[in-house]
């Protein structure tokens, strides 16, 4: 059996993965950089463990021995993915990830040619980040004659994880981008607009999300903009390191995740549709451990991929709890 790598396995998501991977019967090692953390989880699960930091070079590389897929989950993944996704394109392995950050996306579209050279798949964005918005731009656009706008919006409610709360900082730090004509470009105004979520239109604010990359490489549409709705305790401010893991049990329960997403075509015509989905940190140890054993099973391509890509505009759907609906 074909071996995965859960990497940031004792963090707050990265448990919750691990927990459903091994439900789903893969064969599981599960990493980090705590070993007494590591150690007490693998006990736990009945699974391989192995304490490892993220340095560049041999060693790393020696610390895949007999790994096929890396399944990225220990943000801020600005310092994480880039030694991980050099580390698997070395050994000619699969890398994929939970991020968010728009930069680690185009990092790996930047690596795109040295991971096809090696037989290495590099897909960040297997989780409530990008896997909905994906699917639906990609079902869409095939609705659309000659799509040439995309904007998608996401609604975060409830509280987010400390890790998330890092994360949104770097994205933050990216700076507002759109794609312009193909090209990512930045935004000289944040203008907010309204979207429709499934309880009338609210007023949602400019964010630059990995579907900028993602929805390129699955659409074509040349012109992509993002935007975010926030309510309850979404994007804290103040010191992060007193944040809680995440959210309760409870509280995931108590608030499931929509996005929206509009298409335009050159014609003037256009489809809107929101998908809803559970809570994200629900959605996404569901969804990262159906891709982990997807490309387990021979789903991958070389190269930089999306999700819709490889795995069909209807992947999204194959997670419980999931709906798409038009208004």
């Amino acid at each position: 059996m074909k071996t995965l790598l859960i990497y940031g396995a004792t963090g707050y998501t990265g448990r919750m993965i691990a927990e459903q991977a091994k439900a789903a019967g893969l064969d599981v090692v599960i990493a980090g950089r705590n070993k007494e953390k590591l150690a007490e989880l693998a006990q736990i699960l009945n699974v391989g463990a192995a304490a490892f930091a993220l340095q560049h070079g041999e060693a790393l590389s020696r610390s895949l021995d007999g790994i096929s897929v890396v399944l990225n989950c220990a943000g801020p993944f600005a310092s994480t993915a880039e030694p991980l996704m050099r580390a698997c394109i070395q050994r000619g392995i699969h890398y994929l990830d939970i991020t968010a950050e728009i930069n680690v996306y185009r990092l790996a579209e930047s690596l795109h040619d040295l991971a096809a050279g090696t037989g290495s798949m590099l897909m960040p964005g297997v989780g409530w980040d990008v896997v909905p918005t994906d699917c639906l731009a990609a079902t869409l656009a095939v609705k659309v004659r000659e799509p040439v706008r995309l904007r998608i919006a996401l609604q975060v409610a409830g509280a987010m994880s400390r890790g998330s709360a890092v994360s949104a900082g770097e994205i933050i730090s990216a700076g507002l981008l759109a794609r312009v004509n193909g090209s990512l470009m930045t935004k000289t105004q944040a203008e907010t607009d309204f979207f429709d979520f499934g309880a009338g239109k609210v007023a949602c604010m400019p964010f630059s999300f990995g579907d900028l990359v993602t929805a390129w490489h699955s659409t074509g549409i040349p012109n992509i903009e993002m935007y975010v709705h926030v309510s309850g305790d979404a994007f804290p401010s103040g010191d992060l390191t007193r944040l809680p893991d995440g959210p309760s049990p409870q509280e995931r329960a108590a608030n499931p995740a929509r996005a929206a997403v509009e298409i335009t075509g050159a014609g003037g015509d256009s489809h809107y549709a929101v998908i809803e989905t559970v809570n994200g940190y629900s959605y996404t140890p569901l969804a990262a451990v159906e891709a982990a054993k997807r490309v387990l099973t021979g789903a991958g391509q070389p190269g930089f991929q999306t999700p819709a890509k490889i795995f069909g505009a209807d992947f999204a759907l194959s997670i419980p709890g999931t709906r798409i609906f038009t208004l």
